[in-house]
């Protein structure tokens, strides 16, 4: 019994019904990191980023890739020493305990519903650019819209929401699968706009290069500055911890965890600064900023239009993939929750391909709700907060697992543990500082209402309390 409650062992069999099938190598795992990585940050928060940051945004997204390669070392050690689903929730549960994991799997809980609605949105917001500048076809607005924003409902993100949702009912092979597709389809779009954007680069444009500074200031209401751009392009980078949490389905961990942690990570930086490069070099950062589809934008004015349609319709094709990651992982976070006790055992039963049919359903209807019904205002901040808790949680477990059992194996060792795991600590504690105010404000309700549901409900059906 730790001072945060019980401990969960870090290896534990699972009853039948009760235990994922290990259908999953590293081709599968790498793809689905770079799939949830790179999408809707580079095809939409790269103007954002822009608009707060200036040409600075590139050192936002180093800054961000830099934080995030320190976390990403520390999620694949303990993915490596704890093979189970559940990622940064189960790390945390047998590290620290029972409360601090269900803080943590709450957080998760707001990161990846929040991400997928986000991306869906985005999603029916390049689709609608796509069929405007193509065919010159304008969809009603009343469909295209949240209540909120002008219209009834975003029809196009609640489809495709559902879309996903019914791919990955199929099983997570199969899913997994497509997924490379998908993938490839990203990086070849992306590459077309790195090659044909590098000769259209202006120097000019770099200057001034920090135009509000690194820590920022507020302007407008909002905070702005390298810092601030950070904190809201740091959702481009989370996706790899998707990866971990499909542990329990891997058939080699230690060596499938390891490389599609850090490759994904590794292969989506490197493409992520060499896009904000091209961008801010090409057309001034105000231009990008004002944009909703920057990308096909930039490319269409250097005369590219045909490439732009492709750039565009990649995404199109493309971002469903990020949903899919996303989805998938918090499917399976709700998944190990629920079999932990902590929520309603109904929802951890898994069907004959041994997929959790129940709780990725429940899963898919809520965000398709929330992509249809709720606007998309800061809702990549919302999610950040909830990422930022969890990858500050992982790294102080691997630290503390690395005091009470040294002698444990570990298949993946962090290099200067203590050093890059503070780095991690406080990397993304900087980030969450550097949120908007109420971001950070509604993320402390969030918690509060996860207590509750807590000393409600999960601390008195605990199979660990109960001693099962």
């Amino acid at each position: 019994m730790g001072l945060f409650g019980p401990l969960k062992p870090l290896h534990r069999a699972e009853e039948d019904g009760k235990a994922l099938a290990k259908t999953l190598s590293w081709p599968h795992l790498m793809a689905l990191g770079i799939g949830g990585i790179i999408g809707t940050g580079i095809y939409t928060l790269t103007g954002v980023g822009a608009g707060l940051a200036g040409p600075g945004v590139i050192l936002s997204f180093a800054l961000c890739g830099l934080v995030c390669a320190c976390a990403a070392l520390c999620y694949t050690e303990m993915s490596t020493m704890i093979p189970a689903a559940g990622s940064a929730y189960t790390y945390t549960y047998s590290a620290i305990g029972e409360i601090a994991g269900w803080v943590v799997g709450w957080a998760l809980i707001l990161e990846y519903s929040l991400a997928c609605s986000s991306v869906a949105v985005g999603w029916s917001a390049h689709l609608v650019g796509f069929l405007n500048e193509t065919i010159g076809l304008q969809l009603p607005a009343a469909l295209m819209n949240a209540p909120h924003a002008g219209g009834l409902v975003n029809l196009p993100a609640v489809l495709v929401s559902l879309s996903v949702m019914g791919l990955l009912l199929v099983g997570a092979r199969e899913s997994a699968t497509i997924n490379i597709f998908l993938v490839i389809i990203k990086i070849v779009a992306l590459g077309a706009f790195i090659v044909l954007g590098l000769p259209a680069i202006q120097a000019g444009n770099y200057d001034p290069f920090a135009p509000f500074g690194f820590i920022g200031q507020q302007m407008g209401g909002e905070k702005v500055g390298i810092m601030a751009a950070a904190a809201i392009v740091f959702f481009a980078f989370f996706g790899f911890d998707a990866v971990s949490t499909s542990a329990e389905e891997a058939k080699n961990p230690g060596r499938d965890l390891t490389v599609g942690i850090l490759g994904s990570m590794g292969v989506s930086t490197l493409i992520y600064m060499l896009v904000a490069a091209v961008a801010v070099g090409v057309v001034p950062f105000a231009e990008i900023a004002s944009s909703a589809e920057p990308l096909p934008h930039i490319l269409r004015e250097i005369g590219y239009t045909t490439v732009a349609a492709f750039v565009g319709g990649a995404a199109i094709v493309a971002l469903p993939s990020v949903i899919l990651v996303m989805m998938y992982g918090q499917s399976r976070i709700f998944f190990v929750m629920a079999r932990d006790g902590l929520l309603p055992p109904a929802v951890a039963k898994v069907n004959k391909k041994g997929s959790p049919a129940l709780i990725t359903l429940i899963t898919g209807v809520f965000v398709a709700i929330f992509a249809g019904f709720v606007p998309l205002k800061e809702i990549a901040a919302l999610s950040n907060a909830g990422t930022l808790i969890a990858f500050i949680a992982v790294a102080l477990s691997m630290i503390i697992l690395r005091k009470k059992m040294p002698d444990v194996t570990r298949t993946f060792k962090v290099p200067a543990h203590l050093l890059v795991g503070g780095a991690a600590i406080l990397g993304c504690g900087f980030i969450f500082y550097s949120l908007p105010v109420q971001s950070q404000l509604f993320t402390f309700v969030w918690m509060i209402a996860g207590l509750i549901v807590y000393f409600s409900y999960g601390r008195w059906n605990s199979r660990l309390r109960k001693g099962t």
